[in-house]
């Protein structure tokens, strides 16, 4: 048999798993192409809540995210070239990066996003890290809400690290961006910087040398995109200052046209 049937055949039986453990949707018709069963997998494993899955169904599910993140084609640090003093950019999807860390935009809950096939980058990282994500993030935050009582969330700035499991980085940073409710303000610039710096503080801590930042904030919590570059950029230029040598590689990670003008321009 060869990889593409293998791959079809785990497709199925991953939908009609996620369905059963749903309950909700498991009468859901399951469509017939490729892609709609594809639909289907990620809405079930996006809704999910952090539970346990049997052993068996979490093998397939790991083998055939590999294979689709594989399919995607997996990026190396030395595949990108670097702008300057370290740093580089990047244009595209996150978790083909085989990084050391990746960032993630999370929110206060530190769940990823509920949302059925969401565009954001939360979304995409727990999809393709599979199910365990979800559930490790979970039980970290339990351990804070036994520590700082039941209504904790996860304050703005304050990175976690999690494994990556089935992406080709080895572990993710989970840090919540601030939010730009009415007008930018000189303290949600600080806290932007403050992302940065305390993501790179907690790679430092834990050995991690090659890190790809996300546009931390510029999605739905509206940060205006070119000062986000301009913080992004300006923190960790100032950071790897200060710690010469101990950061190989660090990447900003762009996905629209207009993130990738702004950072060229600042790393000329």
């Amino acid at each position: 048999m060869n990889e593409q049937s293998s791959q079809s055949q785990r497709l199925d039986f991953l939908v009609e798993k996620f369905k059963t453990d749903s309950g909700q949707y498991r009468d859901l018709r399951t469509p017939s192409d490729t892609e709609g069963k594809r639909r289907v997998l990620r809405s079930l494993m996006n809704i999910r809540m952090p539970r346990q899955m049997d052993a068996a169904v979490l093998a397939v599910q790991d083998e055939y995210l590999q294979e689709r993140i594989r399919e995607n084609g997996i990026v190396e640090p030395g595949d990108i070239p670097v702008a300057r003093d370290g740093m580089s950019i990047w244009q595209g999807d996150i978790t083909r990066l085989a990084v050391d860390a990746i960032v993630n935009a999370a929110n206060s809950q530190m769940l990823g996003c509920f949302v059925p096939m969401h565009t954001c980058i939360d979304n995409c990282i727990h999809t393709f890290a599979g199910v365990q994500l979800r559930a490790e993030c979970n039980r970290q935050m339990d351990g804070l809400r036994v520590r700082y009582g039941r209504n904790y969330e996860q304050p703005t700035a304050v990175p976690m690290l999690t494994d990556a499991y089935n992406l080709p980085a080895k572990k993710v940073i989970h840090v919540v961006g601030p939010i730009v409710e009415h007008r930018l303000t000189r303290e949600l610039e600080e806290d932007l910087a403050a992302c940065y710096r305390n993501t790179l503080d907690l790679c430092l801590e834990n050995g991690l040398r090659t890190v790809a930042f996300c546009c931390i904030s510029t999605g739905v919590f509206r940060f205006p995109n070119k000062r986000a570059a301009q913080i992004a950029v300006k923190t960790v230029e100032e950071w790897l200052l200060a710690h010469n040598g101990r950061m190989d590689r660090v990447i900003f990670n762009v996905f629209k046209d207009e993130d990738k003008e702004y950072y060229e321009e600042l790393l000329r």
